[in-house]
């Protein structure tokens, strides 16, 4: 099973938490007399060294100086920055749009030669149709959007798709049975999709695994991910986007999709799934 996500965020601010202590008590200092030195209060250098307040690039360059560890700062600014980039809320992300959002992910699909997807709400957005995503991205919108440029995202989106036919890719994406089923867009829009399927899983570069409803499942869902070759996970929340690049990490979520490419049903039984979805939108 996965790790949590949000776990793998905290330990990498942990990490940086530890670091800042170690160095500390490398240069006989307690927390209050480096706070004396860096003239802030006592409490915040507790809250730094015990992860419960996240340092600030000028804290780290403060601090090193303090501890008179200034060869440190280079370094430890580079942890700052990869533990704050592990985890983005959306308010942050899409704060200019949606359309941003959609461009800044490009070269991470240009540079990447295998993909691995797995979904147990959408679609996944390289496999959509103009329609699906248009009915996606227009709930996002409404949900925690102010600026409504969902029509510049969606043909942002669309292009973005053009990987699929070039470059000698490889992409195996899994989708929950019920991911068929989800109404997004209405009756037209769903059945557009779903006949996209069917054209999408027969590409030669393509394996399309549909994991069917069940009595006696072994596995249970989890977040939807996708792994970016060996080197990324990126993972998509309520509440925010998660990027993980340690190897346990993204090692954790190849064998997670390992065990749900098991219980997937692909070619004949696969289109059997999604036909039987279509035929039930009448």
């Amino acid at each position: 099973m996965a790790i949590s996500p949000s776990s793998s965020a905290q330990q990498a601010r942990q990490a940086l938490a530890d670091r800042l202590a170690e160095l500390c008590q490398a240069a006989g200092l307690n927390g209050r007399i480096l706070a004396e030195h860096c003239g802030w209060h006592p409490s915040k250098s507790s809250r730094i060294m015990n992860a419960k307040t996240p340092p600030s690039a000028n804290d780290i360059r403060v601090w090193c100086a303090a501890c008179g560890a200034e060869d440190q700062t280079d370094d430890l600014l580079a942890s700052l920055r990869s533990a704050e980039g592990m985890w983005v809320s959306w308010r942050r992300m899409e704060r200019a749009g949606l359309r941003q959002a959609q461009e800044a992910r490009l070269p991470l699909f240009e540079r990447t030669h295998r993909f691995r997807s797995y979904s147990s709400w959408l679609v996944p957005g390289l496999i959509q149709t103009y329609g699906y995503t248009e009915a996606v991205l227009r709930a996002v919108q409404r949900r925690r959007v102010e600026v409504d440029d969902v029509a510049e995202a969606v043909t942002v989106r669309m292009e973005r798709q053009r990987v699929l036919y070039e470059g000698g890719r490889r992409f195996a994406f899994l989708v929950e049975e019920s991911v068929l089923r989800n109404g997004l867009g209405g009756a037209d829009v769903q059945i557009g999709q779903l006949a996209h399927l069917l054209t999408v899983g027969s590409l030669p570069n393509v394996s399309l695994g549909v994991i069917p409803n069940r009595a006696d499942r072994s596995r249970m869902p989890v977040e939807g991910f996708w792994i970016f070759g060996a080197e990324q996970v990126n993972v998509e929340l309520v509440s925010g986007y998660l990027t993980l690049t340690q190897p346990s990490d993204v090692g954790a979520y190849a064998g997670t999709f390992a065990e749900l490419a098991e219980l997937a049903f692909y070619g004949a039984n696969a289109r059997a799934l999604i036909t039987a979805a279509m035929d039930a939108l009448g």
